[in-house]
C-alpha cells in the first residue's frame, strides 16, 4: 500500500470540527437509537428558546431563496413579452424595463434578507451546539471524578479517552451543522413543492415520483456500507491505542528493538482501515452519481414536457423556467436529507458511546455522618474480605497499627501488598468487615475528607507539564515559596534543583523525561511533605535512587515519618530492619507480623525471603 494510501487510511476517520469526513463517519448504526436520540434531546431542551428562533430564521432564510426563482421566471417572462410584441410588430409593445428592474430589486432584496437569516441562524446555532457540547462535556468530567479506580484498570486509556474527546466532537460538529441544514432542507423541499404546485401541477408529479426513486435506489447501498463503515470505526480505535502505547512506551520499544514488529503492527492496522474506509467511501459514492442521474432523467422529461405546455400557451416561459430551477434545487435538499440521515447515524452512535460512560456504575455513594479533622494515626482492619468478583483475594484480614508507628509490608509479588493500600485509600469498596481510622469506619466519612489523612509516594512517579515550583505545590492548596521550599530541602530536591537554569522554575514535560527518574522521586517526596499528612503510603520510594542520593533522601524520610503512621511497601527487605510491625503477606493473608527480630526468630516465612538476600538460591 503507498504511503499515500496509507495517510488517508489513518486520516479519513478523523471527525475535526469543521466536519469534512462528515460523509466518512455515517453509518455506524447505535444499538437503541430511539432511546439515545431522545437522550441527546434533552441535552437541547434548556435551549429550546434558541432553537425556536434557528427555526425561524431557517424558515425565513428558506423562504426568501425559494421566492427568488419564481420572481426571476416573472421578469423574463416580462421581458419575454415585450420582446416578442415588439418582433412581431405589436402595436404599442415594448420592454418594461421599469418593471423588471422592480423585479430585480425585489430580487435582490430578497436574497440580502435570505443571507442575514442565514447567518442569524448559523450564529445562534452555534452557540446553542457549543452550549450542549459544554454541558456534555462537564457531565463527563463530573462522572469521571465518581467512577471506581476498577473502570480505569479494565479498560485502555484511549478509549475513554476517545469518548471524551472524538465522540463529543462528532456530535458537536452534527449539531452545528447538520441540525440547521436538516431544518432548512426539510422547509426547500416542502417549499419547492408548493411553488412548484401553483407553476403545473403536472410537471409536480413527475418531478415527486422521482423521490421515492431515490428512496428507493439509495436503501440498499446504506445498508451495504453500514458494515464497512462500522469496520472503519473499530479499526480507527485500534489504530488509535496501537499509536498511544507504542508513542507512550517508546523508550522501552527502541531498548527491546520492536521499532520494526511496531511499524509491522501499525501497518496491518492500517490496511485494515484503509480497506474498510475505502470499500465505505466507494459504496457510500455511488449515492452522489444515481441521485444526479434520476435527477437528469426527471430534468429531460420536464424540460420536454414544459417546452410543449410552452408551446400551447398553458403555462409562461417565465414559469417554465423557474420550475426547471425549482426541479434543479429539489435534489439537492433531498441529496442533505440523506447525506443527513447517514451522518445521524454515526452520531447517535458516538452519543450512545458517551451515555454508556455517563450509565457506568459508580463509586458507592457516600454516607458522611463523621469528619475525621486531623488524624492521630490509628489504623485497623477487623475482619477485611475483598476480591475482585467473585473470587477473595484478602480474606479475613486483621491488622491494629498503633498512632506513629512505622509499618512495613512484605511479601511475594500478587500477595496483596498494594491492594491493601488501595483499600486503605478507599479506591475500592470491601466485601466484608471495616477499616478504622482513629476507631472511625472510613465508609462513614466523605472520601475526599478520608484522602487528606494520606500523603502518598509511590514507585511510579506522577508529575505533570508545568513547573517543579508548581508540581511541588500540588501537595498543598495555597502553599507559600517558603513552604514549597522548606519541603524540597526536607526531601534532598533544593540542591538538584538549584543547579538546573531556570531552578523552581524549570518546565517539566509531559513524561517529565527532562529530568532524572531520581530526580522524578525526589519531587514527589517534596509534594508529601508539603502535604504534611498524619498517615504516610511509601511504595519503595527511594527504588529508583541511586546509593548515595537513597541515603541523603532517607534521612529526610525519617524526618517526615516522625510522629506519623508510615505503611511502607518493602521490595528490599534491608530498608525495613527497623520498622516497628512488619505484616509479611501471602496470597491476600498477613501470615506473619511481629518486629524485624521476632520475625526472624520465628524462622518462617519472612526469615526465608530476609535470608534469600544474601544467598543466590530462591526460596519459593
Amino acid at each position: 500500500m503507498s504511503k499515500q494510501k496509507k495517510s488517508q487510511a489513518q486520516g479519513g476517520g478523523h471527525m475535526g470540527p469543521g466536519g469534512g469526513n462528515m460523509m466518512m463517519m455515517g453509518g455506524q448504526k447505535a444499538k437503541n437509537f430511539k432511546g439515545t436520540f431522545r437522550r441527546l434531546l434533552s441535552y437541547l431542551k434548556p435551549r429550546r428558546n434558541q432553537l425556536l428562533a434557528v427555526f425561524v430564521a431557517a424558515i425565513l432564510s428558506t423562504v426568501f431563496m425559494i421566492a427568488g426563482p419564481k420572481i426571476m421566471g416573472n421578469a423574463i417572462t416580462k421581458l419575454f413579452e415585450g420582446a416578442y410584441g415588439k418582433l412581431k410588430g405589436v402595436p404599442g409593445a415594448a420592454i418594461d424595463f421599469n418593471g423588471i428592474g422592480q423585479l430585480l430589486l425585489l430580487l435582490g432584496g430578497l436574497y440580502i434578507f435570505s443571507s442575514l437569516f442565514s447567518y442569524i441562524q448559523q450564529y445562534i446555532m452555534s452557540s446553542v451546539a457549543q452550549k450542549t457540547v459544554y454541558s456534555l462535556r462537564q457531565d463527563v468530567n463530573e462522572k469521571l471524578e465518581k467512577i471506581p479506580l476498577k473502570y480505569y484498570d479494565g479498560r485502555p486509556n484511549g478509549e475513554t479517552l476517545s469518548r471524551v474527546t472524538n465522540d463529543i466532537d462528532t456530535i458537536g460538529s452534527t449539531l452545528q451543522q447538520s441540525v440547521t441544514q436538516f431544518i432548512t432542507s426539510i422547509v426547500t423541499i416542502i417549499g419547492i413543492i408548493i411553488m412548484m404546485l401553483t407553476i403545473s401541477p403536472i410537471l409536480t408529479l413527475i418531478s415527486i415520483v422521482s423521490l421515492p426513486l431515490s428512496i428507493f435506489v439509495i436503501r440498499p447501498i446504506l445498508k451495504r456500507s453500514q458494515k464497512h463503515f462500522a469496520s472503519q470505526q473499530k479499526n480507527l480505535g485500534q489504530l488509535n491505542g496501537h499509536i498511544e502505547e507504542m508513542y507512550t512506551g517508546h523508550q522501552v520499544v527502541k531498548a527491546f528493538g520492536h521499532e520494526k514488529k511496531a511499524v509491522y503492527q501499525f501497518d496491518e492496522i492500517n490496511e485494515k482501515l484503509y480497506e474498510s474506509g475505502r470499500k465505505a467511501q466507494f459504496i457510500s459514492g455511488m449515492i452522489m452519481p444515481l441521485m444526479f442521474f434520476i435527477g437528469n432523467l426527471s430534468y429531460v422529461l420536464i424540460s420536454i414536457i414544459g417546452g410543449i405546455l410552452v408551446i400551447n400557451r398553458a403555462i409562461s416561459i417565465g414559469d417554465i423556467q423557474a420550475f426547471i430551477t425549482y426541479s434543479r434545487q429539489f435534489t439537492q435538499p433531498i441529496t442533505q436529507t440523506a447525506n443527513i440521515a447517514n451522518i445521524l447515524q454515526s452520531t447517535i452512535a458516538a452519543a450512545e458511546r458517551v451515555f454508556e460512560l455517563l450509565d457506568e456504575e459508580e463509586e458507592v455513594q457516600e454516607v458522611t455522618t463523621m469528619k475525621l479533622g486531623r488524624a492521630k494515626g490509628e489504623v485497623t482492619f477487623e475482619h477485611v474480605d475483598f476480591g475482585y468478583g467473585d473470587n477473595l483475594l484478602i480474606e479475613d484480614m486483621n491488622i491494629h497499627v498503633l498512632p506513629g508507628q512505622t509499618v512495613a509490608i512484605v511479601g511475594p509479588t500478587g500477595a496483596g501488598k498494594t491492594t491493601l493500600i488501595n483499600l486503605l485509600m478507599r479506591f475500592y469498596e470491601l466485601n466484608n468487615g471495616k477499616i478504622l481510622i482513629d476507631g472511625l469506619d472510613t465508609r462513614s466519612m466523605s472520601r475526599s475528607d478520608l484522602r487528606t489523612t494520606f500523603g502518598m509516594v509511590l514507585q511510579d512517579t506522577w508529575l505533570f507539564n508545568g513547573t517543579i515550583k508548581d508540581n511541588i505545590a500540588f501537595g498543598k492548596k495555597g502553599a507559600t515559596d517558603e513552604e514549597i521550599f522548606a519541603a524540597a530541602k526536607t526531601a534532598r530536591a533544593d540542591h538538584f534543583i538549584r543547579t538546573l537554569p531556570d531552578g523552581y522554575e524549570t518546565v517539566l514535560n509531559e513524561e517529565a523525561s527532562n529530568i532524572s527518574q531520581g530526580q522524578k522521586q525526589l519531587l514527589t517526596i517534596a509534594r508529601a511533605v508539603l502535604a504534611d499528612p498524619p498517615i504516610m503510603i511509601l511504595d519503595e520510594a527511594t527504588s529508583s535512587v541511586d546509593t548515595r542520593t537513597e541515603l541523603l533522601i532517607q534521612h529526610g524520610m525519617n524526618r517526615l515519618m516522625e510522629g506519623r503512621t508510615s505503611f511502607v511497601i518493602a521490595h528490599r527487605l534491608s530498608t525495613i530492619k527497623d520498622a516497628d510491625l512488619i505484616l509479611v503477606m501471602d496470597q491476600g493473608k498477613v501470615i506473619e507480623q511481629g518486629s524485624h527480630t521476632e520475625l526472624l526468630n520465628e524462622n518462617g516465612f519472612y526469615a526465608d525471603l530476609y535470608n534469600s538476600q544474601f544467598s543466590n538460591k530462591i526460596s519459593i
